[in-house]
């Protein structure tokens, strides 16, 4: 029976919440289809490893990938490539490395860790995209944010910015990634121009794949948002930015979280994380999005940014 490929990429300490997003998956899946979930990892506990493997069932089979450290070892950990400019995490570059690392799948699904999935994930493997590199949704949370309006259209030169998208959810075409050698792209970019980011990883899929990307509806990837009600019946439910259940007991959506979380033998943990997160850690995040306005300011104004450097050389996939 052919599997449907799905995969994380985590650190140890996101080992609840992909947890939680796994149970999720294994809730929708359809018991005549057999699943293979890689979490992609460089150090994970004994513990933990065994905690994700052990959710293992007939047909779902959940696997623990040690990354190479020579793969990622040309990442630099530096200001360029802190996410939302606050902090450097290499697991947020291995989603680039899946095709590459799994030539035995000619596509596949990846979700981010902070996920809860509403329907049968075979649902998003199954969709077709044709030639694209990859499908996603468009981030909606640019459409009320002129802080993100601003890095779109003047740091990374995509117009219109409503087709930025967001790289939580993917459905990836991983043999045009292999065939258009999407790696060697990336490297040669992040080596050359050292572009500085506040989304390190999406800005680069954005980029090199502009235009070869299809559009997913908004329900595979319905993110917490103060300026629009939640989106009826999500197929896919993504904590994006500080809107973290564990963090904030009113963000939107948090009941598909709970709902799976206690059924988990980490509820107890997720309870006591929301309980510890003072008002000072909670304004300190909603703090953190003016850092990100600050940041955008000041990449504006480097030498190299995606927008005046596709002035004078193609930064897309051949």
């Amino acid at each position: 029976m052919k599997t449907i490929p799905v995969f994380y990429t985590i650190s140890d300490n996101y080992t609840p919440y992909a947890f939680v997003s796994i149970q999720s998956l294994i809730d929708h899946a359809d018991p005549k289809k057999d699943y293979t979930i890689t979490l992609l990892v460089q150090e994970i506990s004994d513990e933990h490893k065994k905690s994700l493997e052990d959710m293992s069932t007939d047909n779902i089979h959940v696997h623990v990938f040690h990354i190479d450290d020579d793969m990622v070892k040309p990442i630099h950990k530096t200001k360029e490539n802190y996410l939302r400019a606050q902090f450097f995490t290499m697991s947020i570059f291995y989603r680039l490395f899946i095709p590459e690392l799994f030539p035995q799948y000619d596509k596949a699904v990846y979700l981010d860790a902070d996920t809860i999935i509403c329907t049968d994930i075979a649902d998003l493997y199954d969709t077709e995209i044709g030639d694209n590199m990859f499908a996603s949704c468009p981030d909606l949370s640019i459409r009320y944010m002129p802080l993100l309006q601003k890095y779109i259209k003047e740091c990374q030169g995509i117009l219109p910015a409503e087709k930025y998208i967001n790289n939580g959810v993917i459905l990836f075409n991983m043999k045009a990634f292999r065939d258009k050698h999407f790696v060697d792209k990336f490297y040669y970019l992040m080596d050359k121009y050292h572009f500085d980011n506040v989304d390190p990883d999406q800005a680069y899929m954005n980029e090199i794949c502009e235009d070869k990307i299809y559009h997913l509806p908004k329900e595979w990837d319905a993110m917490p948002n103060e300026s629009i009600p939640e989106i009826e019946n999500p197929k896919i439910v993504h904590y994006n930015l500080f809107f973290k259940p564990w963090h904030f007991e009113d963000v939107q959506y948090a009941h598909y979280f709970w709902d799976v979380a206690k059924t988990t033998p980490y509820y107890d943990e997720l309870k006591k994380q929301l309980a510890d997160f003072t008002d000072e850690d909670r304004k300190k995040a909603r703090t953190d999005l003016e850092w990100m306005a600050k940041k955008v300011d000041m990449i504006v104004d480097e030498p190299n940014t995606w927008a005046k450097v596709k002035k004078h050389e193609s930064v897309k996939i051949d």
